[in-house]
């Protein structure tokens, strides 16, 4: 069974395409940390290429950008090439089943959910009673 479970940032904003047939996908790089091997203090990374295909691809190049963290599934392939200097190169392929955003959509989302969050605190804090319990109106009752 080829299936990869993946963690890691966009290393830059994602490209779309159509293949001839009219299918769309969508191209993005993650960089995924190593828990080893981190030289000078700094982690080391492999570098995966995702596609993601048709809806799936097109919600990625929507929301997704440079720096997003997602969680991608999917099955993983290599390639080999020799590169212009001769040398040679592989790559990672994973072709995504599954994305998973965990990143906030943006900044202001983040902010509005801390607001919500306190604001929900404030109103639990005002309708507190001692010992941490909260009146309730009886007809709200379900029984």
């Amino acid at each position: 069974m080829n299936k990869a479970f993946l963690i890691g940032n966009l290393t830059k904003d994602p490209e779309s395409r159509t293949t001839q047939s009219g299918v769309s996908l969508c191209n993005f790089t993650i960089a995924v940390n190593r828990r080893l091997g981190a030289s000078a203090g700094q982690p080391e990374a492999e570098f995966v290429r995702v596609t993601a295909w048709r809806q799936l691809g097109e919600i990625c190049l929507r929301y997704l950008s440079k720096g997003k963290k997602v969680a991608v599934v999917g099955s993983m392939t290599a390639s080999a090439y020799i590169d212009n200097d001769g040398k040679a190169r592989a790559n990672l392929l994973l072709t995504a089943d599954d994305v998973e955003f965990l990143s906030p959509r943006s900044e202001a989302d983040a902010q509005e959910a801390e607001y919500t969050r306190q604001e929900r605190e404030a109103i639990q804090n005002e309708n507190a009673l001692p010992g941490g319990f909260v009146e309730v109106d009886e007809n709200e009752l379900p029984f």
